[in-house]
């Protein structure tokens, strides 16, 4: 086996931690969803995407190891790794409560929850699909068996878009704002950086900003069907994938490694 690059390593791990902090956060619904089936339908879709963090996890051990790295496990990337450390897109780590909030002990919104499931899910869509063709076999395989889940995952936010969106004048009124808050964080999906450009020269993964004009066909006809407006473009690009992240990102992480760290190795 080749050397796997630093690079390599670094964007297996950016996949892995994107899926991770999504998963947490959407997990905060447990016990509070809009309605039963929610509950269950949100529950189940963090399942999938923390069984994606964890096969995402291994492969990258499997790399780390490969690059003369200490043994780690599935556990020691997602509890034992500081904030900056992390490399998931900004979106993911930001609270469901969004601009509609007065203070951080507000509500969630599932509006927020929905337009970022469907923004997020839309482009692993497009992602999981090019992965499929990867150089890296493993992540290929991944690919396979997330792109499946994916596809769900977009059929469920879509439809609660457009159903919220083109609903009550309240319902529309959250969606669009979430949408305005939400849409500039999309900037950081398609800017490329050094990893993303070694292991496009290498075969393991696409150029995400070649994704994006397929992303847009996917996801402008949904938000015109939602009767929804597209927020002026930005200039700022967040830039949670290179560690540095916004103030919410400390507050996921507490509560998600709290009880590992106060009891490293504990069995149950």
């Amino acid at each position: 086996m080749t050397t796997p690059t630093p690079e390599h390593l670094a964007y297996v791990l950016r996949l892995a931690d994107t899926a991770l902090i999504l998963a947490q956060r959407n997990t905060e619904w447990c016990g509070h969803g809009p309605v039963l089936e929610e509950d269950i339908a949100l529950a189940n879709m963090s399942l999938d995407l923390i069984g994606q963090a964890r096969l995402l996890y291994a492969h990258a051990a499997t790399l780390e190891k490969a690059r003369g790295g200490p043994e780690r496990t599935e556990d020691d990337y997602a509890y034992f790794r500081d904030e900056r450390e992390f490399r998931n897109y900004t979106l993911t780590e930001l609270p469901h409560f969004g601009p509609l909030a007065g203070t951080v002990h507000a509500p969630n919104d599932y509006a927020v929850t929905i337009v970022r499931n469907f923004l997020y899910a839309t482009l692993m869509a497009h992602l999981w699909r090019a992965l499929l063709q990867s150089a890296d076999a493993q992540l290929a395989a991944i690919a396979e068996r997330s792109l499946k889940e994916t596809r769900y995952h977009v059929h469920h936010a879509r439809d609660w878009l457009v159903r919220l969106g083109d609903g009550t004048d309240e319902s529309h009124r959250r969606v669009q704002t979430a949408l305005d808050w939400l849409m500039p964080y999309t900037r950081e999906f398609f800017s490329t950086d050094a990893v993303e450009t070694s292991v496009a020269e290498a075969g393991i993964a696409p150029l995400t900003a070649q994704l994006e004009a397929a992303w847009r066909a996917d996801v402008e006809p949904a938000i015109d069907e939602a009767t929804l407006a597209l927020p002026a473009p930005v200039a700022h690009v967040t830039t949670g994938k290179l560690g540095e992240h916004s103030e919410h990102m400390g507050y996921v992480l507490a509560e998600m490694q709290s009880l590992a760290r106060q009891h490293p190795g504990a069995r149950w």
